[in-house]
This record gives C-alpha cells, sequence and structure tokens, in this order.
C-alpha cells in the first residue's frame, strides 16, 4: 500500500532540520515510494492551504504555523527516555465534559493531543495517565494546549483514587501488548540493519522509509508509562533500536539524493547550448 503523499511531504520536512525543501525534491522522493507527481503537487496545495506548510519562495516550502506543535512532538522523538521521571503514583487529569463538541476542528485536535500524550479516558470526559513525564503537570498542561486542547480544558494532577478507579485506571492501556511491540518492532528493524548493505539503493531507501516511518510513529504515540505498567528496559532497547535505524536511513536518502543532485546536474549542463 502507497503512502499518504501528505504524510511523507511532512516527513521529509520534519527530517529537513528546519530546511526548505523544493517541489522537486519531494517529487523524486515520492516517486521512489510509487506516488505520482500529480499526486505529490495536489497534496503540497492542500498542506498550504491548511498551514501545514508555507512557500518559501517558488517552488520551495517549510513547515507551516499549524505543524509547529506536531513537529515539536515528533522531532523530539529520540528523546523519548528524557521526557520520564519516577513514578510515585499519582496521576495527570484532564477534564473535558464541559467542553464543546460540535467544532470538529477543536474535536480532532483535542483527540490529538489527548492521544499524543497518553491520556485514556477513566470516566466520562476524564482523561488520565501517569503522572511520570518530566516537567510535571504544568510541562503537560503546555504541551496539551500547543497540541491542540481547549483552553478551557482543567489539567490537574489526582491523587489516592478510590480502589476500584484505581485498578480501571492501571487497565487502561494493554502493558503487556505494548512490551511485546517494542521488541516486535526492534528485532524487525535490527534484521534489515543486518541485511541493508545487500540491498539496491533504491529498494534500501523506499525499504528504510517506510519501516522507519512505523517505528518512529509508534514511539511518537507510546504513552511512555513506567514500571510496572510496561517493560521499561524493552522501550529503552526499542528507542536505541530506532535511533540506529534512523541514522542508516538518514545515511542511505542523503547517498541517494547526492546522486540525484548530480545527475540533474549532468543533464542541465548537457541541455545547455555551447
Amino acid at each position: 500500500m502507497k503512502p499518504n503523499p501528505r504524510h511523507v511531504v511532512l516527513n521529509l520536512l520534519l527530517a529537513a532540520n528546519d530546511e526548505t525543501l523544493s517541489a522537486r525534491e519531494a517529487i523524486g522522493a515520492c516517486g521512489l515510494l510509487g506516488i505520482r507527481e500529480n499526486s505529490v503537487r495536489v497534496a503540497l496545495l492542500r498542506l498550504a492551504a491548511a498551514g501545514m506548510i508555507e512557500s518559501t519562495g517558488r517552488g520551495s516550502y517549510q513547515l507551516g504555523p499549524n505543524a509547529s506543535g506536531l513537529a515539536g512532538e515528533i522531532s523530539n522523538w529520540r528523546d523519548a527516555e528524557k521526557r520520564v521521571k519516577e513514578w510515585k503514583g499519582g496521576w495527570i487529569a484532564v477534564h473535558t465534559a464541559s467542553l464543546g463538541r460540535s467544532d470538529r476542528s477543536a474535536l480532532r485536535g483535542r483527540d490529538r493531543a489527548l492521544q499524543l500524550l497518553g491520556m485514556r479516558e477513566l470516566d466520562r470526559g476524564l482523561y488520565v495517565r501517569p503522572d511520570n513525564l518530566a516537567g510535571g503537570v504544568v510541562s503537560v498542561r503546555e504541551r496539551l494546549h500547543k497540541l491542540g486542547l481547549d483552553n478551557d480544558a482543567v489539567v490537574f494532577v489526582a491523587h489516592e483514587f478510590d480502589d476500584e478507579r484505581e485498578q480501571r485506571a492501571r487497565k487502561l492501556w494493554n502493558g503487556k501488548a505494548l512490551s511485546k511491540s517494542y521488541r516486535d518492532t526492534r528485532l524487525k528493524l535490527e534484521s534489515w540493519l543486518a541485511r541493508a548493505d545487500q540491498l539496491d539503493p533504491e529498494a534500501a531507501a523506499r525499504e528504510s522509509f517506510l519501516l522507519g516511518d512505523k517505528a518512529i510513529h509508534q514511539l511518537v504515540f507510546d504513552p511512555l508509562l513506567p514500571e510496572p505498567l510496561v517493560d521499561v528496559k524493552e522501550r529503552r532497547a526499542f528507542v536505541e533500536a530506532v535511533v540506529r535505524y534512523d541514522r542508516a536511513g538518514h545515511a542511505i536518502w542523503q547517498r541517494l539524493h547526492f546522486n540525484f543532485s548530480n545527475a540533474v546536474s549532468a543533464g542541465a549542463k548537457a541541455t545547455r547550448p555551447h
């Protein structure tokens, strides 16, 4: 299944480290993934209309204002383990029951923010997660609002739930499935790295993007739970594997981009009048 061209363009800009992306570069990279040029151009137009990207000149783009919060969350995936602290049993809670539900755009932003911060609904309109994120509730509140949570939402720390709610809260996430997913994805990444040198450069670039994109998405949306809710050692090993894989993938794409650039330059020189 071909990846969504808008998703690919945003990923390319996130990987560009605040540099611009030309339409030609986007078309070339998407072409490796089987995405047609027209689909890329339509994606660029729609992303620009949504404020997710903006033009910096003719045929050149950078991330737009509406992508800033999400871009910040995604770009920090390598520091996942630095964003957690010891859990002492408290819960960060968000109360949304009094918020409106008629504005679909606000609802999407709200849901995305809660999901990215690993919040789960304990009771109607009450979302919780373990209070184990660095910076505590102040940092979480700022991140939630930046990601699209309504400013009127109440974000606070909760302690000493009754026994029934405490048990339900701890079961809001499938810790065994999460721990298994860390191990399974890590093994896939390590297996690919072991055979990457044997692949054709374009096939390596294509596979590295598709597999790496899934792994990073998994990490970005990981709730970063503490022990004993998940196996933290497995998560740390998973993060380390994604970092190694991402480094190898960047090297592959950089070499391929250099070759493409040389080919384009050579073609341009060959067509110049003497």
